[in-house]
This record gives C-alpha cells, sequence and structure tokens, in this order.
C-alpha cells in the first residue's frame, strides 16, 4: 500500500510535522527522504530493506558506498548518490561541531569524534590528532593507512608531523576493521616506541585509542598502557 493511502496522522511526514524527528523511526525518516517506494512496496518498506541490507545499523548504512546502496531494489545511482550525499553533509556537520569544541581532554568527545571519523572503515588507519598547549585541536589528518605495524608506522614520520604542526600534544588512533577493540602485542610496542620517539622533542602522548565498529573505542591511558 503505498503511503499516501495510510491515515494521514500514520503518514511519516504528517508525524514528523506534528511530533518532530524524533518521533519517527529509522525506517520513517529515510522514508521521507526516499519519498516514493517501487510497485508493491511504499517508501517505508523501501527504508526498511535498505536498513535490513545493513543488518539494522545506521552507522553501516551512512558508511556503504554507492554500489551497495544501489544494489537494494528501486535504490538506483541516482537515489543512492542523493543518499551518500545527505550522510556526507550530517557527517561534516557533527565534525564541525566536534572540532570547534574548546578542548580535547574530555575522553568522551574523544571517543564521540573518533568513532565518527573511523570506526565503519574497512580499511586500517592510523590517524594523529595535533593538538596545542591548552590540548585545543589544530589538526587532525590520517599517517598511515593499510596494514599497521611497528615497521609500517613509522615514529620519525611521526614526530616529524608533530613538529610542522607546532604540536605541544597528540591523540593517537588507529581502527581496528575486525570490530574487535583489543590491544594485539604490536600495538602496545608501536606505542611505546612513538611515545619514547615524541618524548624527545616535548611533545606529549596523551593517548592511544583503538575504535572498531560500534563498540566502545579502547583507551590506553584508561588501560595503564602508557
Amino acid at each position: 500500500m503505498a503511503i499516501t493511502d495510510w491515515p494521514q496522522q500514520e503518514r511519516p511526514r504528517e508525524r514528523l510535522l506534528a511530533g518532530g524527528p524524533q518521533a519517527l523511526s529509522d525506517a520513517e525518516l529515510l522514508a521521507i527522504y526516499l519519498r516514493v517506494g517501487v510497485r508493491g512496496k511504499s517508501a517505508v518498506d523501501l527504508a526498511r530493506d535498505l536498513l535490513h541490507r545493513h543488518d539494522g545499523k545506521l552507522g553501516r548504512l551512512v558508511s556503504a558506498s554507492i554500489k551497495e546502496l544501489a544494489c537494494v531494489p528501486g535504490i538506483g545511482i541516482a537515489k543512492a548518490a542523493q543518499l551518500q550525499a545527505s550522510f556526507e553533509l550530517a557527517r561534516r556537520a557533527l565534525n564541525e561541531e566536534m572540532e570547534e569544541r574548546d578542548n580535547f581532554t574530555s575522553p568522551g568527545a574523544v571517543r564521540d569524534w573518533l568513532r565518527l571519523k573511523l570506526a565503519h572503515s574497512q580499511q586500517e588507519m592510523f590517524m594523529a590528532l595535533w593538538l596545542d598547549a591548552q590540548n585545543r585541536l589544530l589538526h587532525s589528518e590520517v599517517l598511515f593507512t593499510g596494514t599497521l605495524t611497528q615497521t609500517s608506522v613509522y615514529p620519525r614520520e611521526v614526530v616529524k608531523q608533530a613538529l610542522a604542526r607546532n604540536a605541544a600534544a597528540v591523540i593517537l588512533a588507529h581502527n581496528h576493521p575486525s570490530g574487535v577493540a583489543e590491544p594485539s602485542a604490536a600495538d602496545e610496542m608501536l606505542t611505546r616506541s612513538l611515545r619514547e620517539a615524541l618524548t624527545l622533542v616535548d611533545v606529549r602522548l596523551l593517548d592511544h585509542f583503538i575504535v572498531a565498529g560500534n563498540a566502545r573505542p579502547l583507551s590506553f591511558a584508561e588501560r595503564g598502557l602508557l
């Protein structure tokens, strides 16, 4: 049944106008964006199909490629591109909000920021958040990608970037696409090497986080591993 055939008070758009977006389910919010469904399926049904293809997780849906979105019958390349554009706008807005915070001393704020950046990447990435003496964010950057080991993450390159950014401190982070937020022996060894190298140029290593899917990012500092 098409949404236009539903009782008016049950239609997603009318419910949003009456009670605000927080009153709607994920599928209903997606349906408003999709606007129309396909033969035999309403826009809400189509939105549910999209979510189901991504295990019901908005994070996975937001990180999906255009090709992955378009493979859902009724979506197509045009709608997939529109969806990806809307997701990127939301991501950039949240990124701006996080970067405008006064400092990054709160582990909760750092976790939120890192999950936004790394949680659903299928490629392993190692990044640095360069901070000033008041722990305000100067710059963030991905330093290395691929399989991360002590031999592929070069301490001298990290030190070089710290000096180039005139950083007083740094928070390091990398993701585990496996979804397991536990440090390996290599992760611990690498962290010690980086801390020692950064200490030589008077840059404090405040923390090293491991981000893994929807799991709570692991803090080396909280684990007593720094």
